[in-house]
């Protein structure tokens, strides 16, 4: 046992002792809770078919997002990060285990898996962009990005 470790615990049996002289409870500090396994999935960068601005081909572009934790995750605050927009998310819950939410582009009724950010004008660019996923505290917490590729419209993050 090296005198750095012996010091500790001798410390630390101090404390304790202490603690328990004035009726306290000891704590021991935890490590940091680890962040969610919350993570970008995909993103269907170019909608299908021409690019016409419609509702329709407006929201056959999206980005996706991935619980691969066991628990559900609460993204109510969370914000999906472009150069030129960003949106935040509403009281919506992710389930756990793989579960998915895709954002898309247009206008629409938002649901616990289909997000609509509302704009009339595509967000996410053809020939390479990225996307950022921002914490309710503003802290970037994934990135996907992408450059165009003959022939490929999806990306997978």
């Amino acid at each position: 046992m090296t005198s750095e470790t012996s010091f500790t615990r001798k410390m630390l049996g101090s404390l304790a002792a202490a603690a328990v002289a004035v009726g306290a409870t000891l704590t021991v500090a935890s490590p940091a809770q680890a962040a969610p396994a919350l993570r970008f999935h995909s993103a269907q960068y170019d909608s299908p078919g021409k690019d016409t601005r419609s509702n329709a081909s407006l929201n056959k572009e999206w980005i996706a997002l991935v619980n691969t934790g066991k628990k559900a995750i609460n993204l109510k605050g969370w914000k999906v990060v472009d150069k030129s927009a960003t949106y935040t998310i509403g009281n919506v819950t992710i389930a756990g285990k793989g579960g998915k939410v895709y954002l898309h582009t247009g206008k629409g009724t938002s649901s616990q898996t289909h997000l609509y950010w509302g704009r009339g004008n595509y967000v996410w660019n053809n020939t390479g962009d990225t996307a950022t996923l921002k914490t309710k505290a503003g802290k970037i917490h994934d990135t996907c990005s992408w450059k165009q590729k003959s022939g490929r419209t999806k990306v997978a993050c």
